[in-house]
């Protein structure tokens, strides 16, 4: 094959890589069909079994040697954890019948509120955040 078919060849496996959701398969066959082709361009490999032979021997060697760590790469780290308010005490700005919803203050910035204890909460009484959830802070008597 020609050069310039080989290189082709490349790019067109580079480009489905790119567009497809796949796991890093198509660009090591495109990044050997690159070589290849420029091999064959600089008049290294003339015959078509070695071009053959040696794309599938680059694509497999690099596949199998490379893929893996580019994979963790891409991947990154996991995702952090956010910040928890559970356990920290917020002001009531409202009582708060049990079950009922009102408004808090935490960290300078004004919550809804559920009251999941048993006792009413009086406005300006702090209370603990057992859970959050969204922008709603369950709370309860500390």
């Amino acid at each position: 094959m020609t050069w310039w078919y080989w290189i082709f060849l490349g790019l067109a496996l580079a480009g489905a890589e790119i567009v497809s959701p796949g796991g890093f398969y198509l660009l090591f066959f495109g990044i050997a069909a690159m070589i290849v082709g420029a091999l064959v361009g600089m008049d290294v490999v003339q015959t078509d079994w070695l071009q053959w032979l040696l794309f599938s021997i680059l694509a497999v060697l690099s596949l199998l040697l490379l893929r893996r760590p580019l994979i963790r790469l891409t991947q990154g780290h996991p995702p952090q954890v956010m910040d928890s308010m559970v356990g920290e005490s917020a002001i009531l700005l409202e009582e708060l019948q049990p079950g009922r919803t009102g408004k808090a203050e935490l960290r300078g910035s004004t919550w809804s509120t559920r009251n999941v204890g048993a006792v009413p909460l009086l406005s300006g009484q702090r209370a603990t955040v057992v859970k959050v959830d969204g922008l709603m802070l369950w709370v309860k008597s500390e």
